[in-house]
């Protein structure tokens, strides 16, 4: 079978589309891929053909101010006015690549996000629309702050849905005159869901208990998807960890902040204090010239799956893949979060008793030290190594995804 997958975001996004992809590959099937053009190298790097340029620059998106600095009240005229830049940013370009890749296709996968871009195409050629969900961004009562009434959970998400549908819909509607379909009169949500399209929760339930049911069983849940991959420093810190006590992991991900070196002064000192190792992940950040203490280790980038199983607490920004992989490892997590929705994961890892949270821009050397000695207690370690046992393994996520995708491109053959 023919699979064209057009998904866009950070790493965290791309990642696990591709790790489903190798699968497929694996199994025979042709797999044709576009994804943000700072992360056609990563792709190339996985041993996947090399994929099309998708939409804009993502790491510029994270670093875009709008997103550092969303949760700021503005002007409704002047906030809507820029989500509506931003979240259309590429359109079109995704609309005409992805028109492309699918020509001849039996299904489209996409990520959580711009999937209104790949739902119009798959309306276009009449196939079957599939994609992966890294939170629970279908209406529920899990993810809200406070208890709610099940009318009044519906209508708030209706009503969230409809905003963002409103921020797009100048794209969306250009996108539909381009291909010939209809203008839409529906919010696109209700249509991505009313059409049938495969929703693949890409996290365990464990996070979210009874939201199956909630659901009614129509999104099945396969667990964090991931393909482990090596980097050029593993051996080197792999070196040093074992020349030493085992460290806290600190890392970031694509995630924006506004004084990397700061940030790396406070850790460096916490840890000092703790008398404990630090390794740092750098990631997005620029920390080109900077010389860390005798006790911190920076390297650009880990194997998460066997990097973190050897350090004491895992210290991150609470993105769904490294979540899982943190809790995975069987170590405390701290999630020191930014933005989107790593508020979310930080909840339940503070639910599930494994580690605690805090909003990233408010850390100080005190909360940070709190943090630790939160997490580090032996409560919340034993309570880690026990609930790591519960997480789903990657390759059967990878594996149970696959055989979904194929279904659900087999079921639209049969009828055609």
């Amino acid at each position: 079978m023919k699979f064209a997958v057009g998904v866009h975001g950070t790493r965290g996004d791309i990642e696990p589309c591709a790790a489903v992809s190798r699968e497929l590959l694996r199994r025979g099937h042709q797999v044709r891929l576009a994804v943000p053009p700072n992360l056609v190298g990563f792709v190339e790097s996985a041993g996947l053909a090399p994929p099309a340029p998708y939409g804009v620059d993502s790491q510029k998106q994270m670093d875009a101010d709008i997103f550092r600095k969303y949760w700021k009240v503005q002007n409704p005229v002047t906030a809507l006015r820029e989500l509506r830049e931003y979240i259309t940013q590429g359109w079109a370009q995704m609309s005409q690549t992805l028109v492309s890749l699918a020509d001849g296709a039996d299904l489209i996968l996409t990520g959580t996000t711009y999937q209104e871009v790949a739902a119009n195409v798959a309306e276009y050629y009449d196939i079957p629309l599939a994609a992966l969900h890294y939170f629970p961004a279908r209406a529920n009562s899990q993810v809200l702050p406070i208890p709610l009434p099940s009318k009044v959970v519906h209508k708030a998400w209706a009503a969230a849905e409809w905003v963002h549908w409103r921020a797009l819909k100048n794209a969306e509607d250009a996108q539909r005159r381009e291909l010939g379909l209809p203008k839409a009169r529906a919010r696109a949500v209700r249509r991505i869901v009313e059409g049938g399209a495969l929703e693949i929760q890409a996290y365990d339930e464990l996070f979210f208990p009874g939201l199956a049911e909630e659901w009614g069983g129509r999104r099945p849940f396969v667990g964090a998807m991931t393909m482990e991959l090596p980097t050029q420093t593993d051996d080197d810190v792999f070196s040093w960890i074992a020349a030493g006590s085992p460290p806290i992991y600190f890392g970031f991900g694509s995630m924006p902040v506004q004084s990397p070196t700061a940030a790396v002064a406070t850790i460096t000192e916490v840890c000092a204090a703790l008398g404990e190792r630090a390794l740092i992940c750098s990631g997005s950040w620029d920390l080109d010239g900077y010389q860390p203490a005798e006790h911190v280790k920076i390297v650009g980038a880990v194997n998460h799956a066997d990097v973190f199983p050897l350090c004491r607490v895992v210290v991150h920004h609470g993105g769904a893949g490294t979540t899982a992989a943190s809790i995975r490892a069987g170590v405390p997590t701290v999630v020191l979060w930014v933005g989107a929705d790593q508020p979310v994961w930080a909840k339940q890892v503070e639910r599930l008793k494994v580690g605690t949270y805090q909003r990233f821009s408010k850390m100080t050397a005190a909360s940070l030290t709190s943090a630790l000695r939160t997490a580090l207690a032996p409560e919340c370690v034993a309570k880690a190594r026990d609930v790591a046992t519960e997480l789903t393994k990657p390759a059967v996520s990878v594996s149970t995804a696959a055989d979904l995708l194929e279904a659900a491109a087999r079921d639209r053959r049969a009828i055609r």
